[in-house]
């Protein structure tokens, strides 16, 4: 069966390439004047040539009329008449059709393929040859269609967001070193992306307009998630301040959390940190272990071999064996070390502390290691090997600025900890806090919410009580006032998740995520795809030429925005012809030609934006420098 498809296929194609440059007439009945009403009559006729999924390579004659009396559009063009089944199929002006461009919009930022991948999938499957570069302009007009579908269809979307009694707001941006900054606004509850823009940089007058076309475009949200960023947080109160709506402004909790984290836990890990870059620890146990592994030679699987019949007997005395054997346990006790990151859940600073691992396991070792040299072997080659060991370990339990820095870290871990369990975070990926509307789930996630807020309550009111008012302990104080800040600060922002919802929509209530991890989530998603695509892992480049309304292309995938954009996106091209042909509509019968753009105006915020690049690194801007250098001024000085 899958055989014959194929050859069916194949067929097909050929058929298609076998027709390629067909001359076809295009006759169609002349319409009357779209102003006088009036009839029309043939100015010429042109030949175009068109390629289209549906109807492969193709040449067209097509008759072009124009109103016998001379009308006129009030954008000052005559009025004019094309054939509407190519204009249905072929944007004015181009040859390549409209099913094309969806074929290589979804391909490029949905499927996230490559140039060359594209154009091999339309010549195999569909006998249509494009160049790399028509494959680039395509996808750039791709993201311009769906980002003015997406507004076009704005009422719609907007009645489906109210129809789930309103929408959160998570707002979000991104970028790459610095560059390409992404700004995403996104509906919580639809995981829709309502708005992508580039802005020069993460700063509140970049960030506060867009989010009021958000509004005008899909009316108020009930509730803004944001991270603990100022920009953000600026931006989310004035919008709520233009509102004047009781909308609740949501503090990330994951955020709020690793903020309290890093303040408590960085400085105290990153000396720990340079102690063991001082010490060269793992440099030196890393040079052992392949010292050992060398010296092992061919005899590495016995070796091993041992050292698991060493683990296993529980009789064996504590100290080391001879031979082959004792050299495996030296250097299974260097790698057991050195494998410290196990310890780790991947979450990174500060729910992991790696080099406070890394100590806890060269401590740990170290004493291991006193115990097995009590009764060292006689073997002259273990003993040596044991004691290089020891030498390594050594100056982290001898070196005075390693207890008071391990002791201070260990406290603030506590105490980071113990605010982690109150707010009942384990980790980056523990943040659900959403429900479906008006069912007990919501409503006991509601009471769960509840009881994390009393748990923060409790934990603020034991830390304050723990609190010295004087003495020696002077760091526990200052850990204690740093929570206290964060929660002094942040505390008004962390709670208010319930929504009520009217009755139209069920009546109930909904929970807003606590987090803002589905906007991060998003960007993780989007920064994967793109290292898929071109096989980089460094993406400053590809996240600056990478079009904001790209992530709009991500909505692609939810069956609900589709249906309410264009049906299905079999009907997609369609929905693209249909927004062209009121566009031009709309820009002929505006007195000067055309549209006013919805888009705020960029104000560039940032000393070096890509735009500027272009103009600055210029073989003109550089001539036009130099020339003025080497006369001295002395143009101008004449010109005076």
């Amino acid at each position: 069966m899958r055989a014959h498809v194929r050859s069916q296929q194949a067929r097909c194609i050929q058929q298609i390439r076998d027709t390629a440059r067909t001359l076809v007439h295009v006759s169609e009945a002349p319409q009357a004047c779209a102003v006088c009403d009036g009839p029309t009559r043939v100015q010429k006729t042109v030949r175009r040539h068109g390629k289209t999924l549906e109807h492969g390579e193709f040449e067209a004659q097509e008759s072009v009329q124009v109103c016998a009396a001379g009308c006129r559009h009030p954008a000052g063009t005559r009025v004019t008449q094309r054939a509407a089944s190519l204009t249905k199929c072929i944007e004015p002006g181009r040859a390549i059709g409209y099913d094309v461009m969806v074929f290589v919009g979804l391909q490029r930022f949905v499927e996230h393929r490559q140039r060359e991948e594209i154009r091999a999938a339309l010549e195999r499957e569909h006998g249509i040859r494009i160049s790399s570069g028509a494959v680039s302009v395509l996808a750039e007009r791709f993201t311009a269609h769906l980002e003015a579908l997406h507004s076009a269809r704005g009422q719609a979307l907007r009645a489906h967001l109210a129809s789930d009694g309103g929408w959160p707001l998570h707002i979000d941006a991104t970028g790459e070193d610095g560059r390409g900054t992404l700004l995403v606004a996104y509906a919580g509850w639809r995981k829709w992306v309502l708005g992508a823009w580039k802005i020069p940089s993460e700063r509140a007058e970049q960030i506060l307009p867009r989010l009021q076309e958000v509004v005008r475009r899909f009316g108020a949200p009930c509730a803004i998630m944001r991270d603990l960023g100022r920009a953000m947080q600026q931006a989310a109160v004035a919008l709520v301040a233009l509102l004047e709506a009781p909308i609740p402004i949501l503090a990330c909790h994951l955020h709020f959390l690793r903020d309290v984290g890093n303040d408590l836990l960085d400085s105290p890990h990153g000396e720990l940190r340079a102690l063991f870059r001082r010490f060269k620890t793992r440099p030196a146990l890393h040079a052992l272990a392949r010292d050992l592994g060398r010296t092992l030679g061919p005899e590495i699987a016995q070796a091993r071999a041992a050292v698991l019949q060493w683990q296993q007997d529980e009789t064996v005395e504590q100290r080391l064996p001879n031979g082959t054997a004792g050299l495996a346990v030296v250097r299974a006790l260097a790698q057991w070390v050195l494998d410290y990151t196990i310890d780790a859940a991947g979450d990174g600073m500060p729910f992991d502390r790696p080099y406070l691992d890394l100590y806890e396991r060269c401590h740990k070792a170290r004493r291991a290691l006193s115990a097995f040299v009590r009764r060292p072997p006689s073997d002259s080659k273990v003993r040596r090997a044991a004691h290089r060991l020891e030498r390594i370990l050594d100056p982290l339990d001898h070196d005075l600025a390693v207890t008071p820095i391990v002791r201070q870290l260990r406290v603030r871990a506590d105490l980071f900890d113990q605010l982690r369990a109150a707010l009942r975070l384990t980790g980056p990926r523990d943040s659900r806090c959403d429900a479906g509307h008006g069912s007990p789930s919501a409503c006991q996630q509601a009471a769960e919410l509840n009881d994390i807020r009393k748990a923060l309550d409790r934990f603020r009111a034991r830390i304050e009580e723990q609190r010295p008012a004087r003495g020696p302990a002077q760091d526990i104080r200052k850990a204690i006032d740093i929570i206290l800040t964060h929660l002094d600060r942040h505390g008004a922002n962390l709670w208010g998740h319930a929504i009520a919802l009217p009755e139209v929509a069920g009546g109930g209530i909904r929970l807003v995520e606590r987090t803002n991890n589905l906007l991060e989530g998003f960007f993780h998603t989007v920064k994967h795809a793109e290292r898929r695509r071109s096989g980089r892992k460094i993406l400053t480049r590809d996240m600056e030429c990478l079009p904001a309304a790209a992530m709009l292309a991500f909505n692609l995938t939810r069956e609900d925005y589709v249906a309410t954009l264009c049906g299905s996106l079999d009907r997609l091209p369609q929905a693209f012809a249909e927004l062209d042909a009121q566009n031009r509509g709309a820009v002929l019968t505006h007195p000067t030609g055309r549209q006013p753009s919805s888009h705020p105006a960029e104000i560039a915020s940032t000393a070096l934006p890509a735009p500027d690049r272009k103009l600055v690194r210029s073989k003109a801007m550089t001539t036009r420098i130099l020339n003025v250098h080497r006369t001295g001024g002395s143009a101008v000085a004449t010109a005076d």
